[in-house]
């Protein structure tokens, strides 16, 4: 479980699943040498990965090339099944800033044999979260500036707006495959720019109208 900031106090974040958007953004699309898709290409990322802000991303010895990805979360607020996309934003209960941290080298090679991507997305650390949750009705999800830095340096810049699939749409399909359950997180799909990390990296990932969440990056010894 992750305590966060929320308006007028705090909320424990404790998912059942994160379930994640690929592709989402057009030119990361491109930049992965991937066709853009016809519809939301999910994967699941297990609760273990969670981490809170100020916290420590752990490279595993198993990968040789660890690297960010920038996302909006989607918090659901209410038991979801088969929720229609005009309905879906009643679900929501708010958002805050996600970071995708993936084991590319792994992914390639899953890639490669026609494999999930499960281990290359689920080590422990690999989700982390936060500064703060804003809620539903503080913020419009569909046109916020979204960035991260490593090291002060630019890596990656878009806005929520280039979604290939909105959320109300990622809810309705989501939800016909599966229950979502309050607390539950749609990691959103990453802009262009996504690159390796390395020990001793800091993060700092912004999303407009909720903040920067910053992460340190350790080698596991």
């Amino acid at each position: 479980m992750i305590r966060l900031p929320v308006k007028n106090g705090e909320v424990a974040i404790e998912p059942t699943k994160i379930v994640a958007i690929g592709r989402n953004y057009a030119r990361h699309a491109e930049e992965m040498g991937s066709e853009i898709p016809g519809e939301p290409v999910i994967f699941l990322k297990p609760p273990s990965s969670l981490i809170g802000p100020d916290s420590t991303i752990i490279l595993p010895g198993m990968s040789k090339r660890v690297e960010h990805e920038v996302e909006l979360a989607v918090i659901i607020g209410k038991r979801a099944k088969r929720v229609s996309a005009e309905n879906a934003m009643d679900y929501v209960y708010g958002y805050t800033v996600i970071l995708d941290i993936t084991a590319r080298d792994l992914q390639a090679e899953a890639k490669r044999k026609g494999l999930p991507w499960s281990t290359a997305k689920g080590f422990d650390t690999f989700a982390p979260v936060g500064p703060r949750v804003a809620l539903r009705d503080e913020l419009d999800p569909g046109n916020l500036e979204i960035w991260l830095r490593v090291n002060g340096e630019m890596r990656q810049r878009g806005n929520t707006g280039e979604m290939l699939f909105k959320i109300p749409r990622l809810i309705e399909y989501i939800s016909a495959i599966m229950t979502l359950e309050p607390g539950d997180i749609i990691a959103t799909g990453t802009p262009s720019g996504v690159g390796p990390l390395e020990h001793g990296d800091v993060i700092e990932a912004h999303i407009e109208g909720i903040g920067t969440l910053v992460e340190r990056v350790m080698r596991e010894s």
